[in-house]
This record gives C-alpha cells, sequence and structure tokens, in this order.
C-alpha cells in the first residue's frame, strides 16, 4: 500500500526508512498531525531485523528494552526473541497503528537536495522527484560493509557478516571470524557447532557482557540509583563474576572503558573458549591463498573467512557538504540537526546502549517539537540550539540514561519560547548545493 503526495507540500516531510527508528518517527508524526511520507526501499517494514540479520540470531537486549512501550511485545515472547519474532513484532505494530497507509515500498532515495524556498528536492531510483519541506534520515547503520583490506587476497569463501544467514554457510568448513562484535562472537559459536573447526581473529581485546545475570535479563537490572563513580566499579565486578579475568583466555586486558565501543554481549563464547571448540587469534598479518599469517607468526589455513568487520555511516544519497563528521559520528546539535539548514534531519544513526524502543517515542516528540518551531521561527532549530549553549555530538556511543536526561532537559528547558529571542536576524534560506552524481545501485535502507 502507498499514498501519494498532495499537490501542495507545504509542511509536508519524507521519512527515508521504515526500519524501527523510522516507524516510530512515523507514529509520533500520525499523532501530532505532521504530514509526511515515508520511502522504504525494501518490500517490508523492520529495517536490518528484514533485510539483515541471520535466521539463528536473537535481541541482545531484553523484550522491554527492545518493544515500544505503547505496544509491548506479545507475553508469549520469551526474554529474548528471536529474528522472526521481532519482524513480527515490527509489522504488527505498523499495522496496528495504521502506518501502511504513508509508506511507498520499493522505493529507494538516490538524492537529496536543498532547493528554492526551503524545500527539498528528492530524487528516487525509479525516475521520480518529489519536494518536501523537510526530510528525516533513519537509513540506518548496518548495511555499508566494511572489509579488511587483506580479504582480496584470500583465494577460498569469503562474505561479510551481513550476507551470513544460517549454520548451513558453516557446515563443515575452518572458518575464521574477523571481528570482536556481536556478530563476530555469534557466528563463530554456530561455527564451533557445526563447522570442522571455529576461531576468531580480534584485533583488540574487548569486555565481554553477559545477556543475563542471576537469572535476570542485564537489560532489566537498572542502575539509576548507582553515582557514576561506583558505575564502574559495578559493571567491572559484573564481568568478572561472569566472563572472568581475561588472562584466563589468554586475552589482554581491554585498553578502552566499558562503553568506550559498543558492548560486546555473548555469553556462549567463554562456554566454546573454555570447551576448546574456539581458538582466539590476534590480528591477520597476511593472507597468501587460503593461509593466513596472524601477528604472533603463527599460521593455519581455513576454508572460509567471516568477516564482522562492522559498518560504515553512511549517506550516499547526500552531497559531501551535508555529511559532516568522522569515525562514526555525525556534529549535530540536537542529536539530528545542522545550525544552517532547516528541515534536514538525522534519526538513529547513534549507536544507543540497550533496546530502541524506549527512546524513539520520547526521541520523535523532540523531533516533532523542532518542526514545530522551524514552521513558526522559520530559521533552522541548530541555530537556536546553538545560542542557547546547545554543544554539538561527539560520539556516536550514548547510554539510555544520556538519552533520556538529555530529552528532559531540551524538553523542559532549554526550548522555552522565551529562548527564541536569542536568534535575531531575517529569515533564513537554505544553501543550494549542485547536484551530484549517484551511484543508482547503492544499498539504500
Amino acid at each position: 500500500m502507498s499514498q501519494k503526495c498532495n499537490a501542495n507540500l507545504q509542511n509536508h516531510y519524507l521519512i527515508i526508512g521504515a526500519g524501527p527508528v523510522g516507524l516510530g518517527l512515523a507514529k509520533v508524526f500520525k499523532d501530532r498531525g505532521i504530514r509526511y511520507d515515508q520511502a522504504e526501499a525494501d518490500s517490508e517494514v523492520g529495517g536490518n531485523w528484514y533485510h539483515g540479520v541471520y535466521k539463528t540470531a536473537h535481541i541482545l537486549s531484553c523484550k522491554t528494552a527492545m518493544e515500544f512501550p505503547e505496544y509491548p511485545m506479545p507475553e508469549s515472547y520469551p526474554d529474548f526473541p528471536s529474528q522472526n519474532q521481532v519482524c513480527r513484532y515490527f509489522i504488527d505494530y505498523a499495522h496496528h497503528f495504521d502506518l501502511y497507509g504513508n509508506i511507498m515500498f520499493r522505493k529507494k532515495v538516490v538524492q537529496v537536495l536543498p532547493v528554492a524556498e526551503n524545500l527539498w528536492q528528492v530524487s528516487f531510483a525509479d525516475g521520480e522527484e518529489k519536494k518536501y519541506t523537510g526530510v528525516l534520515i533513519c537509513n540506518g547503520h548496518h548495511w555499508c560493509r566494511r572489509h579488511p583490506a587483506c580479504a582480496a587476497s584470500f583465494t577460498g569463501e569469503y562474505f561479510h557478516s551481513k550476507d551470513y544467514n544460517s549454520p548451513e554457510q558453516l557446515v563443515n568448513k575452518k572458518t575464521l571470524v574477523i571481528g570482536a562484535g556481536n556478530s563476530a562472537c555469534d557466528i563463530v559459536c554456530e561455527s564451533a557447532r557445526v563447522g570442522a573447526g571455529a576461531f576468531l581473529s580480534m584485533r583488540r581485546s574487548v569486555w565481554i557482557f553477559p545477556k543475563t545475570f542471576m537469572g535476570k535479563p542485564l537489560g532489566r537490572i537498572k542502575l539509576g540509583w548507582v553515582p557514576p563513580f561506583l558505575e564502574k566499579f559495578l559493571i567491572h565486578a559484573l564481568i568478572r563474576c561472569t566472563f572472568g579475568k581475561h588472562a584466563q583466555y589468554k586475552l589482554d586486558k581491554p585498553a578502552h572503558g566499558f562503553f568506550d565501543r559498543h558492548p560486546t554481549v555473548s555469553e556462549e563464547l567463554p562456554y566454546y573458549l573454555r570447551h576448546g571448540r574456539v581458538t582466539l587469534k590476534p590480528d591477520v598479518l597476511t593472507i597468501v591463498d587460503q593461509e593466513i599469517t596472524f601477528t604472533d607468526g603463527t599460521k593455519e589455513q581455513f576454508d572460509l573467512i567471516v568477516a564482522a568487520t562492522g559498518f560504515d555511516l553512511a549517506f550516499p544519497f547526500l552531497p559531501k557538504e551535508l555529511v559532516r563528521g568522522e569515525k562514526g559520528h555525525l556534529h549535530l546539535y540536537g542529536h539530528a540537526t545542522y545550525e544552517d539548514y532547516k528541515g534536514l534531519y538525522f534519526v538513529g544513526w547513534q549507536q544507543v546502549r540497550g533496546g530502541v524502543g524506549s527512546l524513539m517515542g520520547v526521541f520523535a516528540n523532540v523531533i516533532a517539537d523542532f518542526i514545530e518551531i522551524e514552521e513558526e521561527l522559520q530559521l533552522p532549530v541548530g541555530k537556536l540550539l546553538k545560542a542557547i549553549g546547545e554543544k554539538c555530538s561527539s560520539t556516536h556511543l550514548m547510554g539510555a540514561r544520556q538519552v533520556f536526561r538529555w530529552v528532559k532537559s531540551v524538553r523542559k528547558k532549554k526550548l522555552q519560547r522565551k529562548s527564541y529571542l536569542v536568534v535575531p536576524g531575517p529569515p533564513h534560506r537554505n544553501k543550494a548545493i549542485a547536484a551530484c552524481p549517484v551511484k543508482i545501485n547503492m544499498e539504500v535502507y
């Protein structure tokens, strides 16, 4: 189902992506009467859970952290629902709140440009072009694959973790998984069950968190009462009680803080390491045919390499001038927008610890507030935020408590009407950017 734009596009917005973030944003827009279309490159809602997650995957945070508060997951769901159950949940969510009518499926966005009168011109892969008052980018961060440079030299089988679907791809194969994140741990453990050999290459050591503690999902353990100085001590005690000491696995102690990188959550990896079913290796040094030499001088022959080396944050439909940031994070005000452009918002680009559901409703309402301010004042809300002391976002890693604290602050204090007075000047006009070539075959979700 799809709904065409009206001819009058005044105060009409486009949401790019119908994953969890796009759906949560659409629901709030519908509730608050903000006119919008939603473009989804795939044939169904769910984003990465629909098109990019292997069939045996289960959520890492518990269902109460993953679900939208206004639409809880079924009681019949386990604490850690499967990929199929999560997909079903998002489909049911979209049906329940009647969101399908505004979604244009198989509608890939290939270019977004600012044009006259503070509008945005959007070009689609099917050749259609439309103009919108604003564009909200929810295209996710689990689609633009990052590959190790040495992979091209390998003559055996090779694929990225994004292309992993089921354990059948690992059966009777001696497999090297490169990476230290959640996908790497999941895949190497599945290789330990069905493969001829399971090896995990880590460039640097990581903190391994459990999914449960004392029988309770970690996502349900609240530390809101804990002062910051004590929080690190408790987290360290938690890891010592579950994973143990890194030296016990012949691993170095991680050089980074607990949340300086996205957490790695696995209860299976310690089990298979203890049983000798998974062998740890350091970084890859060289590859010749199917023989891999590691930085410790050891060599092994492999049938398969799985690169669980992560993803790049990418917006191929935007001009380079509108992608401001580095190393996975953007420089935005209000975690969503720039100071010099009206109507352009990046939503869901950060890696927030825990589930997106509990956060999406409150953050989507902040975005709706921003839009109402821009429509009333005809200036970028980022300019207002900067003027009242809001700092640019400096990291893509955040905790749920940080998000809630920021939302409470920005909604109750910083955006009071008296604050509007600190932004003088004539009506704002977005700077037009010359059209740039866009590869139509780029994956945009």
